[in-house]
């Protein structure tokens, strides 16, 4: 499930995470040491975005996925169908159906955190397109995740915040355990 054995290869192998997670990996530090010590830090957000770009993308879709369903009060009406299409993808990742999440988002006259996650299915490897050949970059779709799951969590209220992220990395911690 993980995208490289230990954080120290993910850090080389996708240097964009070193521009908004500031603690590095020791040399030796397993996948879940780091995310501890990112949880125990004075940003334990950061663990969000470690997830985001740590776990292969359509299972870290799925934890954002999950993470938002946490929040069911901050979901708006107009989100729901990208929710419902982006569990469709993660149980049946088809072309046709990133492509059609990809398309839907980016013409979408918003972007919460539902959009920015279907930004990241769209992102999350082949072409971005049917017409366009070229994949996007390794680090899209961890940064549209990582943007969905975070800003979730900053609609949610102040006193709650604390349990929600701590939830949030209770389930990225399940993922790096596997």
């Amino acid at each position: 499930m993980l995208r490289h054995a230990l954080p120290t290869e993910l850090f080389k192998a996708i240097p964009q995470i070193a521009d908004i997670v500031q603690l590095r990996p020791h040399d030796a530090e397993t996948t879940l040491d780091f995310l501890w010590r990112l949880r125990a830090s004075t940003t334990p957000e950061e663990a969000v975005t470690f997830t985001s770009f740590a776990v292969l993308p359509q299972i870290a879709i799925w934890w954002g996925y999950e993470c938002l369903r946490l929040l069911p009060e901050q979901i708006e009406p107009r989100d729901r169908p990208f929710l419902e299409n982006i569990a469709a993808w993660t149980t049946g990742p088809t072309q046709d159906r990133r492509f059609l999440l990809m398309r839907e988002a980016l013409f979408a006259p918003f972007r919460s955190p539902s959009v920015m996650l279907a930004l990241a299915v769209g992102w999350s490897g082949g072409p971005v397109a049917p017409n366009d050949p070229m994949p996007a970059p390794l680090y899209r779709a961890p940064r549209s995740i990582n943007a969905a799951v975070l800003s979730c969590l900053a609609r949610a209220d102040l006193s709650r915040r604390s349990v929600l992220l701590a939830r949030f990395i209770g389930l990225a911690e399940t993922l790096c355990r596997v």
